[in-house]
C-alpha cells in the first residue's frame, strides 16, 4: 500500500482521527473547527519546537509537562494553572495521559497530536491526578496521527517505542476481551510495524510504522491489557526506569512466556511478524534493536522486591490465561536483568 493511501479521516463514535503526514500543520485550523480553539497546550520543549507557531499562539496557555509518574505530573499542571476543562496534548505518552487524566476530572475533551508511537492516543485508561478523583476516565476525541512527528526519534529509541506498540497489538490477541476486530487490527498493526522496522532507516515507510501504532493502539483499547502490561508498568513506577526502553527489554521475555498459555494466540502474532513461533522471541528482540537490559536503564536492583509485590498486587495480571506466580515473574525479571 503506498504512503499516500494511507491519508484518511477516521470517524469512530465520539472520536475522530487524521492520519496524514504533516497534519500538524492544519492542527490548528481543525481544532478552531472542532471548537478546540483556545484550549491549553500540554507539552514538552522539543515537542513544541516541531510544531507550527499558530498551534502554541491559539493556545489559552502554554504548559510544559516534567518527567515523572502521570498522576504527579498531571497534578503540577493543574495547580500550574493549567484551566481546562478541554486540553490539546502535543507529545508522547506521558504528556497525552496528562492531558486524559486533567480531561477526567474536569469532565473536558482531548485532542492528542503525538510525537511517539504510544498507545495513548488510542486509549481510554490512565492514571488520575493525585488528590483527584473523577466519575470516568477520557479517551482522545480527536487524534492527530503525522508519521513525520510520530517517528522522528533516533533510532534505537523509536524501536523502543514501536514495541510499546507491538506489545499493544499482542496483548490484545489473548485477554478475555479479546475480540474479532481488535484482532484484525491488532495483526495488521504488528506486521506494518514489523515490515516498517525491516527496511533501512533511510528508506523506512515511516507511515506505515505510525499506523501500525495506532491499530495497535485501537486494539489494546478494545481488549485491554495482561502480563506483560502489568509487570512493565509496575517495573517502570517503582524503579523509575524509562517506559519505552523497559517494554522493549521485557518483551520478548514476557512473549515467550505467553507462548504456552495462548499458542493460537502467540501464532497468528508470529505469522504477523515473519516469524515461526518458537523463533517469535528472537524475533521480537531484533526488530527491537537486539538484546536489552534492565540493568543497563538504571534500575535498582534492591527495589526488585517492591516492584513484584506491585506486580502481584494488581487485578489485571488475572487477565493472563494462566496467571503467572511470583516466582515466574521474578524469573522473567530475572532474565531480563
Amino acid at each position: 500500500m503506498e504512503e499516500r493511501k494511507r491519508e484518511f479521516t477516521w470517524r469512530d463514535g465520539e472520536r475522530t482521527i487524521f492520519f496524514r503526514e504533516r497534519v500538524i500543520d492544519d492542527a490548528p485550523a481543525i481544532l478552531a473547527e472542532q471548537g478546540g480553539e483556545g484550549c491549553d497546550l500540554l507539552t514538552t520543549p522539543r515537542a513544541v519546537a516541531s510544531a507550527p507557531g499558530e498551534l502554541a499562539e491559539a493556545a489559552r496557555g502554554v504548559h510544559y509537562v516534567s518527567r515523572g509518574p502521570v498522576a504527579e505530573v498531571s497534578a503540577e499542571v493543574m495547580k500550574a494553572g493549567a484551566k481546562g476543562p478541554d486540553l490539546v496534548a502535543l507529545g508522547g505518552g506521558r504528556v497525552i495521559d496528562a492531558a486524559k487524566a486533567i480531561a477526567a476530572v474536569r469532565g473536558g475533551r482531548v485532542a492528542a497530536i503525538p510525537t511517539t508511537l504510544s498507545g495513548a492516543p488510542m486509549t481510554g485508561f490512565h492514571r488520575l491526578p493525585e488528590g483527584h478523583q473523577a466519575p470516568r476516565l477520557a479517551r482522545p476525541a480527536l487524534v492527530f496521527g503525522d508519521s513525520r512527528l510520530m517517528t522522528a526519534l533516533p533510532d534505537k529509541l523509536l524501536r523502543a517505542t514501536a514495541m510499546n506498540a507491538l506489545a499493544h497489538a499482542a496483548e490484545s490477541l489473548y485477554t478475555p476481551l479479546a475480540n474479532p476486530v481488535a484482532t484484525m487490527a491488532a495483526l495488521r498493526g504488528a506486521e506494518l510495524i514489523a515490515g516498517s522496522l525491516d527496511q533501512a532507516e533511510s528508506k523506512r515507510d515511516t507511515a506505515a510504522l505510525s499506523l501500525g501504532a495506532l491499530l495497535s493502539g485501537y486494539a489494546v483499547d478494545s481488549a485491554l491489557y495482561a502480563l506483560h502490561h502489568v509487570v512493565c508498568q509496575s517495573l517502570v513506577g517503582v524503579l523509575a526506569i524509562p517506559h519505552a526502553e523497559t517494554n522493549a527489554t521485557m518483551l520478548p521475555r514476557t512473549i515467550a512466556a505467553m507462548r504456552g498459555r495462548a499458542p493460537e494466540a502467540i501464532g497468528a502474532l508470529a505469522r504477523a511478524l515473519g516469524a515461526q513461533p518458537s523463533r517469535i522471541a528472537v524475533r521480537i528482540q531484533s526488530l527491537g534493536g537486539g538484546r536489552r537490559h534492565l540493568a543497563d536503564l538504571g534500575a535498582d536492583r534492591s527495589r526488585v522486591g517492591a516492584a513484584l509485590d506491585a506486580i502481584m498486587a494488581r487485578p489485571e495480571l488475572g487477565r493472563t490465561p494462566d496467571p503467572p506466580d511470583r516466582d515466574e515473574v521474578a524469573g522473567l525479571i530475572e532474565a531480563a536483568w
